[in-house]
């Protein structure tokens, strides 16, 4: 018997695929807890395409992502910090501070635990921090530079 999922199921498929399981699995588990519904030709059409647009929006998502790193590459972010003697900074600069720059910049909604920097930067000075647009594409490395607070660039 061919049933559709409406949910993931273990060791049988997730959401939207089609599956051949036996009758009494499908009528006595799947269809009364809702996690199937019987597969008709005119159901299985709609889900279909409905797959074949989730597809292209996610070709979509990940050509996009791929522009949004190019152009994140070529980013150099200066942010002005409070800092003291020997150039050490009275906090710290934060994945947080990177992300918001990110956005000041170049109107680009990063979230901040995709900016990966393992520890806050502490010092004035020049790093490159690596951000990650999309699981699919390549992280982007920013030019990021600490400088003192009140020093022009």
């Amino acid at each position: 018997m061919e049933i559709i999922l409406l949910q993931d199921v273990d060791k049988l498929g997730k959401k939207g695929e089609i599956a051949n399981v036996s009758e009494g699995y499908a009528r006595n588990f799947l269809l009364p807890r809702r996690l199937a519904e019987m597969a008709t030709p005119g159901r299985i059409a709609i889900v279909r395409q409905i797959m074949a647009e989730k597809e292209a929006h996610a070709r979509r998502e990940a050509e996009r992502a791929d522009e949004i790193r190019d152009l994140l590459s070529k980013t150099i972010l200066t942010i002005p910090a409070p800092a003291g003697s020997a150039d050490r900074l009275f906090g710290s600069v934060t994945n947080q501070d990177i992300a918001d720059a990110i956005y000041s910049a170049r109107k680009i909604r990063v979230d901040k635990r995709n900016v990966d920097l393992e520890d806050p930067i502490k010092m004035v000075g020049t790093y490159m921090v690596r951000v990650h647009v999309h699981p699919s594409v390549e992280p982007a490395e920013v030019k990021v530079i600490v400088v003192p607070e009140g020093h022009k660039a």
